[in-house]
């Protein structure tokens, strides 16, 4: 049995600290090498959820890393994995993953944290399965075992899968307290603040929903990040770049993180206070097509999934990625012609040579002909939905031109609307959109990353995406490719897979990016997380 101390008075205490905490948003320096000190970050990328079993976006990861355990942790600068919670971690037999915990762990709040807390973790991502969290990572797990309190052995479906290391350290891996988390259902944002179920380099000591968040440094952590340079940390949410553009200039919060415009960017470069920093880019853009509502989807009243697949293959000759990355982003995103960004063993090209002008460019001639012979009639109304504030202020510049360039065509008449992200989030999944924006942060630095969220779907494991697409071919492949452990006949797996999905299109792929960061020239640490991990460490900066 496990031992637990402390919960409830460490509760009451955080209530009346949430009050105090959540008003102030104070950058007064300190010396950050000892842990003190404050610094404000600025996002505008929104939380869904505090509970990991329901969110799996960029806003929720960055509060996900700073105060939850994980298993595994990126060695700052690398896409290195090391033990972080673990003594060790690796595998005892082809489908047994073995973790050995550090003793003595424990949660914010005195909880002791072993390995029935990993494995209850594991087990509500599987049982909850929520449309929004990051469940479908897990679809190479087949169980979970405890032999003791130090000891988790993983049972994976697949022998010497080369993506499981990974998936410990993604959005599916925070081990949560379970004594606060409930055990079949998403816990709420205040119960978990209350509960001071924390156990990573922060916690939060005051949340206001998508205001302001107030992390604290923990004096108890024990993973492999060091431990936090600053002992307060205020991550201040803006609905308006505009805002924290000003904000960053004027000196109010010290470091910009996500999402300023491409102009934005440019400018405050300018600026002798300023240093924009730029790291390795897996962020990707795309359209998601719902195969079931898109026009001629099996849900309308014209249902032709011959004709649907021509509107795919025509939208996809008709956009011209790389007038989109100049004219939009300033080339701070580059034309994305594959499902895995360029970059990663395995990524390919195959939408550069199969559709527009076979160059990366467009080819109107080739979209009409696609339409003709599948016998669509023209032009065909496109309903297109975008998220104005997620994926930075561009966004509307982005989906203003794709619409330009889709009506241009005289094939497409494109009705475009925009919802704000956290009803957005919601209704993709409930069909209401029948092709939308979103964009990718992965979870881990391999090609698998950019398509098992995605493509892989059963209704053990539905896909992050939730977008009908279903393909029994698609998934033998998806799980072939992680078993196999020689490079090379691996990367032509995962080339084979992405031609499948060229050829299908239940995505559109657009655009690449970069980590981009700004910050005053007094903060030090941003160029150390800006690395092949893709995570924002707060607890590397400092000033």
């Amino acid at each position: 049995m496990k031992r637990r101390t402390g919960a409830k008075a460490v509760a009451i205490a955080a209530a009346g600290a949430l009050l105090l905490s959540a008003c102030s948003t104070s950058t007064t320096g300190g010396d950050g090498e000892e842990g003190g000190g404050s610094l404000t970050v600025g996002t505008t990328d929104k939380v869904v959820a505090l509970d990991p079993a329901g969110a799996y976006d960029n806003g929720s990861s960055l509060v996900e890393q700073q105060v939850y355990p994980f298993i595994l942790a990126y060695k700052p600068g690398t896409a290195d994995l090391n033990p972080s919670i673990a003594e060790s971690a690796d595998f005892s037999e082809p489908t047994k993953y073995e973790v050995k915990l550090k003793e003595g762990l424990k949660y914010a709040n005195g909880n002791e944290l072993t390995s029935s807390d990993v494995k209850f973790s594991f087990e509500r991502q599987l049982k909850i399965q929520d449309p929004n969290g990051p469940s479908s990572l897990l679809g190479g797990l087949k169980s979970v075992e405890t032999p003791d309190e130090q000891t988790v052995v993983f049972n994976l479906k697949r022998k010497n899968d080369q993506t499981w290391p990974g998936v410990l350290a993604s959005a599916a891996g925070p081990i949560v307290d379970e004594d606060v988390f409930e055990p079949d259902k998403i816990t709420e944002n205040q119960a978990i603040v209350d509960g001071k179920a924390f156990a990573g380099p922060y916690t939060i000591d005051g949340f206001k929903f998508n205001e302001l968040l107030t992390y604290k440094a923990n004096p108890d952590y024990e993973g492999f990040i060091e431990p936090a340079k600053t002992e307060t940390v205020q991550m201040k949410y803006f609905s308006d770049a505009n805002n924290m553009k000003l904000e960053v200039q004027e000196g109010k919060i010290d470091v910009a993180w996500r999402s300023l415009s491409a102009t934005d960017i440019e400018d405050l470069g300018t600026k002798e206070d300023l240093k924009v920093h730029k790291g390795p880019g897996g962020e990707i853009r795309y359209i998601v097509f719902n195969m079931e509502t898109m026009p001629f989807g099996p849900k309308t009243d014209e249902a032709d999934e011959k004709k649907s697949l021509a509107v795919r293959q025509a939208m996809a000759d008709s956009v011209d990625r790389q007038a989109i990355a100049s004219q939009v982003y300033k080339d701070t995103f580059t034309p994305l012609y594959s499902h895995v960004p360029d970059g990663l063993p395995g990524a390919d090209e195959p939408l550069k040579s199969e559709y527009g002008d076979g160059k990366g460019g467009a080819d109107v001639d080739k979209a009409k002909k696609a339409l003709k012979d599948a016998g669509v009639k023209t032009p065909v109304k496109l309903n297109l939905q975008y998220n104005p504030d997620h994926y930075g202020p561009s966004s509307g510049d982005e989906y203003a031109l794709v619409k330009d360039q889709l009506d241009k065509t005289g094939l497409f008449k494109v009705n475009l609307q925009s919802t704000e992200w956290v009803q957005y989030n919601k209704d993709r999944t409930a069909d209401s959109y029948p092709m939308y924006q979103l964009g990718w942060f992965p979870d881990y630095s391999d090609a698998d990353n950019y398509l098992v969220p995605f493509f892989y779907d059963t209704e053990e494991t539905p896909s992050f995406l939730d977008n009908n697409y279903r393909n029994k071919s698609m998934n033998k492949a998806l799980n072939a490719q992680s078993s196999i452990d020689d490079k090379g006949k691996r990367a032509e797996a995962l080339k084979k897979i992405q031609g499948q999905l060229a050829e299908e299109l239940p995505t559109l792929p657009l655009l690449q990016g970069n980590q981009i960061a700004v910050s005053g020239k007094d903060v030090k640490g941003v160029d150390d997380t800006l690395d092949p991990a893709f995570q924002f460490r707060l607890a590397l900066l400092s000033k």
